[in-house]
Order: structure tokens, then C-alpha cells, then sequence
């Protein structure tokens, strides 16, 4: 892999049925595709049910549904986020993820695309932003959000208006080239000194 390349990590967060987060992804994927800078790794919670109750020891069956999961996040070296807004917040599924995980986290870049109703997601992104912190990651300050995207975009992540799909590309742009920086900026600094919190 080219020094300029990096490992990128996009969680889908949504596990409802019906969901929309796999309509965002792809979005999120054909933005991607034009970059040759990202290896993308995409993990769907909603393809890898996390156990619920957190345990110091896992048992034979949560430890294979960690294994699935837990070394890809370890191999990233970012990652986007794909998130709802469900009562003013974000899943409780990307909270369980993130609660089995710790060293994974440190010291790499976390961004998020984020859809919902008239606020686009963006209040569960401002409740990751925290979350986050708190694992020693460093959070992208732009996002990407739709604003009531449903019938805005077809199955394959394309944009139906022209207008909006060319902000919301440029939008894309601007926080995947600040999401490049980082990740690539943090990977050689964990190179040349390991991360101690």
C-alpha cells in the first residue's frame, strides 16, 4: 500500500428493518470510488450482531461475532461512521460497538455521514463527537448530512436532484480530504511513537 493510502473502515449503524443506511452507504461508496488514496472495508452492523451484555471474558459465541469484526477495526487506520438519528441520538448499536472496542479507536480519525429528518442526523453526530473523544479519537469537523433524504436518492446512492447531489459531493470532498490528512498524519505518528494514553 502507498504511503498516501489508507485503510477506511465505514460502519453502517443502522440494523432496523427497512433501513435507509444502506442506500447512504452506497452514497458514501461511489464518493469513495473516485479517490485513489482509500482502501474502503465496509462493516454492517445489521450483517454482525455484537452481543449486548459486555463481559470481560466473552463465551465461544460472542468471541466469534468479535472476531468478525474487531480485527478490521484494528486494521483501519479511519473511519466513517453512517449513522441514523433515533430520538436525538444514534443507534444503540454503534454504542455497543464501540463499547467492546478501545485500542482500535486510539489515535485514528473518526468522520460521519449522517441522515435523518429536519436535522439531517447531525444531533446524533454531535452525541458521537464525545463518545469518541473519550476513546482518544480525533473527530473530522465537517460531516456530510441529508436532510430528509428519503425519495431523494435511488438504491444505488445516486442522487436524484442534480443541485443537491453536487453539494452533497462537494460536501463529501472537502470532509474526505480532511479525513485523508488525518488518517495518513496519525498513522506515521503511531509509527514513530506508539500511542500511550
Amino acid at each position: 500500500m502507498p504511503d498516501s493510502t489508507y485503510r477506511l473502515a465505514v460502519i453502517v449503524a443502522s440494523t432496523r428493518a427497512g433501513r435507509f443506511g444502506p442506500t447512504v452507504a452506497n452514497w458514501l461508496a461511489r464518493q469513495t470510488a473516485q479517490r485513489d488514496d482509500i482502501e474502503v472495508d465496509v462493516i454492517d452492523l445489521a450483517d454482525h450482531p455484537l452481543p449486548v451484555h459486555l463481559t470481560r471474558e466473552p463465551g465461544p459465541e460472542d468471541a466469534a461475532a468479535l472476531a468478525a469484526v474487531t480485527p478490521r477495526l484494528a486494521a483501519a487506520d479511519a473511519f466513517v461512521v453512517v449513522t441514523p438519528e433515533y430520538n436525538h441520538s444514534y443507534p444503540a448499536s454503534v454504542k455497543n460497538l464501540i463499547d467492546w472496542h478501545y485500542t482500535q479507536w486510539q489515535a485514528k480519525p473518526v468522520a460521519f455521514v449522517s441522515y435523518g429528518g429536519l436535522s439531517g442526523g447531525l444531533r446524533a453526530v454531535e452525541h458521537l463527537r464525545p463518545v469518541f473523544a473519550e476513546l482518544h479519537a480525533v473527530t473530522i469537523r465537517e460531516t456530510v448530512s441529508f436532510h430528509s433524504p428519503w425519495g431523494k436518492l435511488d438504491d444505488t446512492g445516486s442522487h436524484l436532484d442534480e443541485e443537491a447531489g453536487a453539494a452533497a459531493q462537494a460536501a463529501a470532498k472537502v470532509m474526505l480530504d480532511q479525513l485523508s490528512w488525518w488518517a495518513v498524519s496519525l498513522r506515521e505518528a503511531r509509527a514513530a511513537r506508539p500511542y500511550g494514553n
